[in-house]
């Protein structure tokens, strides 16, 4: 059967083939909290639909209006089985309960690197920062080396704050994209980040500049959530 847990996801974990994020955008509080209040009862009334399927996340966007979803599959031809065979239904009954939902994506990912201890050092994230990077063009090798240069920044920040707990980096498949699932202990302390000299997250360093000003970097956004469960099997 199908559980619900507070637990949050471990984005290291070595089973993790095929990471999948999508956002839906419902346009109220109260349309949110009712998809995701929808969510969970189409799921745990229902049997753990996958082998291949970890756990399934469910966040609420600090706007008020988003729900974030990350799935951990084992391979991507587990979760095709799954679309061909279990989705539908659900997303039917979900589509009953809360009409006219946004859906924007599924995007493919796969996690490359992260920085950040294992264990979080105890500590249990109080808000998840999701920073989108979206490159001109695809192109593998500069997504790698865009994130190899984002870890050498942290590596070098001269003041890093004590908010931050870990930080995974994932390659989008069409080799366009980096999604950053950041790890901190409170909005608060990611706001006060931000705020801190410097343009962004990161000191005023030659390392940070180099990222900012990346040959091809099209855009980046970065959206805070609060983790409202996930979904794992009984």
């Amino acid at each position: 059967m199908t559980r619900r847990t507070h637990a949050h996801p471990d984005p290291a974990d070595p089973r993790v083939g095929a990471p999948f994020f999508s956002v839906w955008r419902l346009g109220t509080p109260l349309r949110r909290q009712q998809a995701a209040e929808a969510v969970a009862r189409a799921w745990e009334r229902r049997p753990w639909p996958a082998d291949g399927l970890l756990g399934h996340h469910v966040y609420a966007g600090h706007d008020a209006s988003r729900l974030l979803h990350y799935a951990q599959w084992t391979s991507e031809q587990a979760h095709e089985a799954y679309v061909k065979t279990h989705r539908q239904e659900r997303a039917d009954e979900i589509d009953t309960a809360v009409p006219g939902i946004e859906r924007l994506g599924p995007g493919r990912f796969r996690r490359y690197r992260g920085v950040g201890p294992a264990d979080r050092d105890g500590r249990v994230p109080g808000c998840v920062v999701i920073v989108d990077v979206e490159f001109e063009s695809p192109d593998p090798g500069r997504q790698r080396a865009w994130v190899d240069a984002v870890l050498e920044a942290l590596d070098g920040e001269p003041n890093p704050h004590p908010g931050g707990i870990g930080a995974h980096f994932h390659l989008g498949t069409d080799g366009t994209r980096v999604l950053n699932y950041a790890e901190w202990e409170s909005a608060e302390a990611h706001l006060e980040a931000l705020a801190a000299p410097g343009d962004g997250i990161g000191s005023a360093t030659a390392l940070w500049e180099r990222v900012r000003s990346w040959p091809g970097l099209k855009s980046s956004t970065v959206t805070r959530y609060e983790h409202l469960y996930g979904l794992v099997p009984d």
